[in-house]
């Protein structure tokens, strides 16, 4: 059962402006009578708890303790509380809408669906079963979607801040639905293992992600000796010998047979008879020998090998003026393969390096042995006759980067990215196969749910009705009314209102109130509203009405709302109050001296002044109000209790009494002076009395009784101040004309004074 335990909290809710339920003040109990008059918040509090009823959010700071917890404002639309409200905004928002309208349905079981019920009602408890297995399998759903959006975004976040880079690129901006879509279409395709890199691949394709433009390079020109060639010849050279007469010292002495071979061509040259060394006549015959050592033949192969090692020679100087561009010019992910290209090239170059060397040392030591045939050691060397095309392959691929950067960048990203995906698949369908399965999970039970509804809505339809409702009211309305004039009658899924058969016009406030009680009286039997674990509100239920209906009303409703969880009743009538009032006063348990333990509770609403303007509050019911059958009790006890105030009270305070003591007045001179009806000043020229103090008093309550502002200048809320005395004044003119009865009264008062004293309540 759920109970309103208070209202704990109101700021700025009408004439509410900052209340907080007294600590002191005992709460809400099963039966509870809350007594104000108009403009004292009570249609306050009841909009408040419509607004429950209602699940709508309402305007302020609301707090709500329901079975000790706090239900705040903003959580009105999630409340759980069965409440049914009767106000002002009930008879207008459902049985008078503006505009018109019909009635909504009343339904109620029939005797016959007894076992369709109870097929119902177990159809109901699978209906909760399969509600709760789906908000399962919903939490599951969320949890798996969850799991698989992040893990999207993180992989989307790891592609994009691996791709990134200035300018337009599809990775700057890439998101989990990117990835999503692109891991979609991989799995669609199967070709995911196509997609993984191994470690040098993936290094080459950051290396072009990162790469900037470079300009082209010139391919290496160069051509590689023909060593079979060269070595055929030197083998051939080497072999060769000079035929000639031989000067045998010359022959055996490479170094004396150079110098006179130069020296002979110098004597030759210069036409000398002389030894240009020692000056001395050549003998004739020397001359001659030395012609004949170095013969013709013997210059002709001399001239073949210094050509040759001038040629040799050449290919050197090739060699080593050949420049090769620095791998650094190259794009990075071409490194590797240029390094190896590059080294591979400079092994040719030194192989052929050493080649020639050595044939160059074997012809020069041939110059010195050309008598003889020489044999060689000299092999061919074991080279890549295609090591410079390979580093020119490397640099045409360098220079078709340089033609197709853009391209290249973004291929290399594509390939990136897909391998990044590719890694991520697996994880991917796993969790994609989850959320798949939990929204099956998720259809297949609201399938099951929504046959369930169906199944039920199909039995409700079949076994309730709400024509016995409506026969109902209308036996109710004719005790109510007296006649049967006013009728409810079906249409549709609702009634409408007829008198004598045709549509009502014209209700009066009477027949209006009627109507709309009795309806919500009956609607509480509703199989949508739980009654006995329920609360039921109902805020000055008996507006408009007369004294013999007042008490038929009251009548109706403590028969129909004594077996309630919880009942809240507000009114500004003293009679309804009191035939209220007395009801409680009788229930079981009402004369425990612990309040807490009484059924029933008792409050009313004060409302004061302060510098905002009147401020509403609740408390305990006066004692005076709780104990007698008039509120004439009552409003004698507040004047009297001001009138003799050993201090002033504070002015907010005073603003409420002018209205009390003209009513008060006003009672006492109707009874003083019946012949003198309508206002209260000529009923009080009948009264015997000071002058002075008469226009005091009337002043006093008819300067401040009926406004809550000021427009004239002499109307000083100031004089408020002077409330005390002008009371006094008033309790002496009530003594002078029935000393008698304010003898009583004024013993009454103090007596109740005097048990407030002794902490009687």
């Amino acid at each position: 059962m759920s109970r309103i335990t208070c209202i704990k909290r109101l700021r700025d809710c009408g004439i509410f402006k900052d209340f907080t339920w007294p600590s002191d003040l005992p709460k809400f109990g099963r039966y509870n009578l809350i007594y104000g008059w108009n403009g004292t918040g009570k249609t306050t509090l009841s909009r408040i708890l419509r607004y429950m009823e209602k699940r709508t959010v309402p305007v302020g700071e609301i707090t709500v303790e329901v079975d000790g917890k706090d239900i705040q404002h903003s959580d009105f639309t999630n409340i759980t509380v069965p409440i049914r409200v009767f106000n002002r905004e009930f008879r207008e928002d459902s049985v008078f809408p503006f505009g018109g309208g019909d009635l909504p349905p009343i339904f109620v079981l029939g005797a016959e669906s007894v076992e369709k019920q109870k097929e119902v009602e177990r159809l109901k408890r699978d209906r909760k079963e399969a509600e709760a297995k789906l908000n399962l399998a919903r939490s599951a759903r969320q949890k798996t979607e969850r799991d698989f959006d992040q893990f999207c975004i993180d992989r989307a976040k790891t592609i994009k801040e691996t791709l990134r880079s200035s300018g337009q690129n599809r990775y700057n901006n890439y998101d989990k639905s990117d990835f999503r879509g692109d891991a979609e279409k991989m799995v669609r395709a199967g070709n995911a293992e196509a997609h993984l890199l191994n470690d040098e691949e993936r290094g080459k394709l950051l290396a072009q992600h990162h790469a900037t433009p470079k300009p082209k390079l010139k391919e290496v020109s160069y051509s590689l000796p023909d060593f079979e060639a060269i070595h055929d010849s030197l083998s051939r050279l080497l072999r060769t010998t000079v035929v000639s007469a031989a000067i045998e010292s010359l022959k055996n002495d490479s170094e004396l047979a150079a110098w006179t071979r130069n020296g002979l061509r110098l004597h030759r040259d210069r036409k000398s008879d002389r030894c240009l060394f020692c000056e001395q006549p050549l003998p004739k015959d020397r001359l001659a020998a030395l012609e004949a050592h170095f013969s013709a033949q013997y210059e002709k192969f001399m001239e073949n090998l210094d050509q040759f090692i001038r040629d040799l020679q050449a290919c050197l100087k090739q060699v080593s003026e050949l420049q090769l561009p620095h791998k650094t010019e190259l794009y990075d992910d071409l490194a590797v393969e240029y390094e190896a290209a590059e080294a591979k090239l400079r092994e040719v170059l030194s192989s052929t390096s050493a080649f020639l060397n050595d044939a160059v040392k074997a012809l020069e030591e041939k110059k010195h042995r050309v008598f003889e045939q020489v044999g060689t050691m000299l092999q061919l060397p074991e080279i890549d006759a295609e090591a410079v095309e390979k580093l020119n392959a490397v640099i045409c691929k360098h220079n078709r980067a340089c033609d197709e950067f853009q391209t290249r960048v973004d291929e290399a990203r594509e390939r990136l990215a897909h391998h990044m995906i590719a890694e991520a698949l697996e994880e991917f369908v796993r969790l994609w196969d989850a959320v798949q399965q939990t929204t099956n999970q998720v259809q297949e039970t609201e399938k099951k749910v929504k046959q369930l509804k169906d199944e039920i809505s199909k039995l409700e339809r079949e076994i309730v009705e709400h024509r016995r409702p409506a026969e109902e009211l209308n036996e109710e309305l004719r005790k109510y009314l007296g006649h049967d004039e006013l009728r409810l009658e079906i249409k549709d899924a609702g009634y409408t209102i007829t008198r004598a058969g045709k549509p009502a016009q014209a209700l009066s406030e009477g027949e209006m109130t009627a109507i709309a009680l009795l309806y919500f009286l009956k609607s509480l039997n509703d199989r949508q509203f739980d009654f006995k674990n329920g609360v039921v509100v109902l805020d000055d239920p008996v507006s408009s009405l007369d004294a013999n209906a007042l008490y038929l009303a009251f009548g109706f409703i403590r028969d129909r709302t004594k077996e309630a969880g919880q009942l809240i009743i507000l009114t500004h009538n003293f009679t309804f109050f009191r035939q209220v009032r007395n009801w409680f006063h009788h229930l079981k348990g009402q004369n425990k001296k612990d309040i807490n333990q009484r059924p029933a509770r008792f409050y009313m609403l004060e409302c004061a002044h302060d510098q905002n303007g009147r401020c509403a509050g609740v408390r305990l019911l006066d004692p005076l109000l709780e104990q007698y059958e008039s509120e004439y009790h009552y409003l004698y006890a507040c004047v009297y209790r001001a009138s003799i105030e050993k201090k002033p009270a504070e002015l907010e305070k005073n603003y409420v009494l002018p209205n009390m003591a003209r009513r008060l007045m006003e009672a006492f001179l109707a009874f003083r002076q019946p012949q003198a009806s309508g206002e209260l000043w000529q009923q009080m020229q009948g009264v015997a009395f000071d002058e002075t103090k008469k226009q005091r008093i009337l002043r006093f309550l008819h300067t401040y009784s009926h406004s809550t502002g000021f427009g004239e200048p002499e109307h000083d809320p100031s004089l408020l101040a002077e409330a005390g005395e002008v009371l006094k004044d008033l309790l002496e003119l009530m003594k002078t004309q029935d000393k008698d009865h304010f003898d009583a009264m004024e013993a009454l008062v103090n007596q109740q004074i005097s048990n407030e004293d002794d902490e009687w309540w």
